[in-house]
């Protein structure tokens, strides 16, 4: 094909963009410099400050808009004759569906979310059009081309399940920082600031120690006779001091760890010091009560600084000050956001001061913040290589140059002083449930289960569907969507709440369970199998799928020196690394060297060698559904519970 008829078919091309993040900017510049003259973009976030330093498509005065339409218009600005069409919406809309895919010639994805591009794969498939994915995670990314019937789908290799912590260990026996984060993070700040209905560990406790009973003060009432001050050293005091005294109580839980020692204020700051060196008298610039903040009171500069505990204590009493004299009207609804300085502040603070109390050692509030908002630094350079290389490989899907398609990962490899490493695609993957059909398999206690609890944590949670129909043989037991009758709707709910061998067609071991998303015009199979019990610690959800799914993370998983280094299957390694305390896994990293698989951190001493690999993020500062595209930062999910992305942040 000459010069001329590849430009012709660049130009006619008609090209859908997902995410207008940090590869997304890079994209559509790419895009537009190459010569594709019709391009759309889906992107339902809108700019934030923390975006612009990499983001080069956006500017300081386009903070609060639409990414997606800011894209378009500062690209047209250099390429003003070319079609570009935004969408600030989410791709899991409904007005996405797979006629609305069947018009595009390729799919390029740039998104930070698994939940939002395991659900434009499967789009992808129904629609029969080529997909470019793409991530990035500081200095590694990857491109892969996936292509229905001749190379694997973006599901024919499994992801690692988010990192999880068990609920015990946040409150009770954090032997890592990130326990500390979590706990400051989902339950302090949240118990200070959030909804005052909630409850947790930190709720109640009555004088004679008695917790969660009906007469039972509770400690974070601010008592009518208390300034501030006062509240602010009695709630230290309380999480801090007694509820570490209260826990020490229970030898048990101490007789092989290390007992942690209880922390008053009086001890750490006395009377005299308290706030000698604090003002409030700064205004907020602007009105913006983001821009409050207790370092800026106290004097302290640099968030790379480790504070000591004297300086933790006083950050923590001056922010929780600032939050009750200058942003009061917003105590009762706020949820910690990474963006948010003063918020930063007190979960860092009190994340240190619980660190010391269980001989954790100290971070600074850089590192603090990284971890509590899941991420690991963008590199822009990693973005936009990323990006010329998704070029590359539409440009070959349009020209049909199907033995020229390759997947290429991004990664340091000294040997061969080499970054960027092109493979061959994979042919789809037989075991795969989701372009291969494959059955998977549950095992649940049918009798003690619920419906609800199979549609929440199976089906949307870990097949990742949005609108699903659970059939049993022809017996219709769930569905939703719009156009359902009331009676319906009412039947469906009621099934819900029954457990799987109570349903109008009993569920029970045996029994072969059809789950539909017709949006997305995905089908898979599951095999019940009755189990009677489940550990409460490795199977939280109180059942276990198998099959092309990746199986629950252990410590040996989680630990490169322990990782399984010989090649049985084609199943994928696993590569981890750890970025302040946050384990980050890189999943389906899969390394052929002289026929035998490696990890990817073994490549580095190899004299000759091809690989493949996934560097995946998902996103858990929000849910998945808010994410659809972003700057690639963040990473891992750390709590299981939004970690979230579930934010799950927010993995790319």
């Amino acid at each position: 094909m000459g010069s001329e008829q590849q430009l012709e078919v660049i130009k006619s091309a008609k090209v859908l963009m997902v995410g207008a993040g940090g590869i997304g900017c890079e994209l559509l510049k790419t895009l537009a410099l190459s010569g594709f003259q019709d391009i759309h973009i889906i992107d339902m976030d809108t700019i934030e400050v923390s975006n612009l330093n990499r983001q080069f498509l956006f500017r300081q005065s386009h903070v609060g808009q639409s990414k997606a339409k800011v894209a378009r218009e500062a690209v047209l600005r250099f390429r003003p004759n070319i079609n570009i069409t935004p969408y600030h919406a989410n791709v899991k809309g409904p007005e996405f569906n797979v006629d609305f895919f069947k018009q595009f010639n390729v799919v390029l994805n740039g998104l930070d979310n698994l939940d939002a591009r395991r659900h434009v794969n499967r789009l992808c498939l129904a629609a029969d059009v080529p997909l470019v994915e793409s991530g990035t995670t500081g200095f590694l990314g990857q491109v892969t081309v996936h292509v229905k019937g001749k190379t694997e789908c973006y599901e024919c290799q499994p992801k690692p399940t988010p990192k999880s912590y068990p609920v015990c260990t946040i409150t009770s026996t954090p032997s890592k920082f990130v326990h500390c984060i979590v706990w400051a993070k989902d339950l302090l700040f949240a118990k200070l600031f959030g909804d005052k209905s909630q409850g947790n560990d930190l709720n109640v406790r009555s004088s004679d120690g008695a917790s969660s009973s009906e007469n039972a003060e509770d400690a974070f009432e601010r008592r009518a006779d208390e300034d501030v001050e006062q509240y602010g050293r009695r709630i230290y005091d309380h999480v801090f001091g007694y509820n570490i005294e209260m826990a020490l109580g229970n030898e048990e839980t101490w007789k092989n760890r290390n007992r942690p020692k209880p922390i008053y204020s009086c001890d750490v700051l006395p009377e005299n010091l308290s706030y000698q060196n604090g003002t409030l008298e700064k205004d907020c610039p602007n009105g913006d009560s983001s821009l409050v903040s207790a370092m800026a009171s106290l004097g302290l500069k640099n968030p790379q600084d480790i504070w000591s505990l004297l300086e933790n204590t006083r950050i923590f009493l001056e922010a929780l000050k600032l939050f009750f004299v200058k942003r009061e009207k917003d105590i009762g609804n706020l949820i910690f956001d990474k963006d948010d300085q003063l918020a930063v502040e007190i979960v860092t603070a009190a994340a240190n001061i619980r660190a010391a109390s269980f001989g954790i050692p100290l971070h600074s509030l850089f590192e603090a913040k990284g971890i509590a908002g899941n991420i690991v630094h963008a590199v822009a350079t990693t973005n936009a290589i990323i990006a010329g290389l998704i070029v590359i490989e539409a440009i070959k899907v349009l020209h049909g140059d199907t033995n020229r398609y390759r997947m290429t990962y991004c990664v340091e490899h000294p040997a061969r002083k080499m970054l960027l490493m092109p493979v061959e695609p994979f042919e789809p993957n037989k075991a795969c449930y989701v372009c291969s059909e494959t059955p998977l398999t549950l095992e649940v206690n049918t009798s003690r289960s619920k419906l609800r609890d199979i549609v929440e944590k199976i089906v949307k949670n870990k097949l990742g569907m949005n609108l699903p129909l659970i059939m049993h043989g022809s017996a219709l037991l769930y569905e939703v969507g719009d156009d359902l009758e009331e009676v319906e709707v009412a039947n469906y709910e009621a099934n819900l709440e029954k457990v799987l061998a109570e349903l109008p067609s009993p569920v029970t071991g045996g029994t072969v369970l059809t789950v539909e998303d017709l949006q997305q015009e995905f089908t898979c199979s599951i095999n019940i199998k009755h189990r009677e019990e489940f550990d409460e610690e490795k199977e939280p959800d109180g059942m276990l799928l198998s099959g092309w799914t990746q199986p629950p993370t252990t410590e040996k998983d989680n630990d490169p020196t322990l990782a399984n280094k010989e090649s049985t299957s084609s199943a994928a390694q696993t590569a981890v690394v750890e970025v302040d305390e946050v384990e980050i896994v890189l999943p389906s990293v899969r390394v052929d060297i002289g026929g035998a698989k490696r990890k990817l951190s073994d490549i580095s001493s190899a004299a000759t060698s091809a690989a493949t690999g996934v560097v995946d993020a998902t996103h858990s500062s929000r849910k998945p559904e808010e994410i659809e595209d972003d700057d690639n930062d963040v990473v891992v999910m750390i709590d299981g519970g939004n970690l979230g992305a579930n934010k799950k942040k927010r993995v790319q």
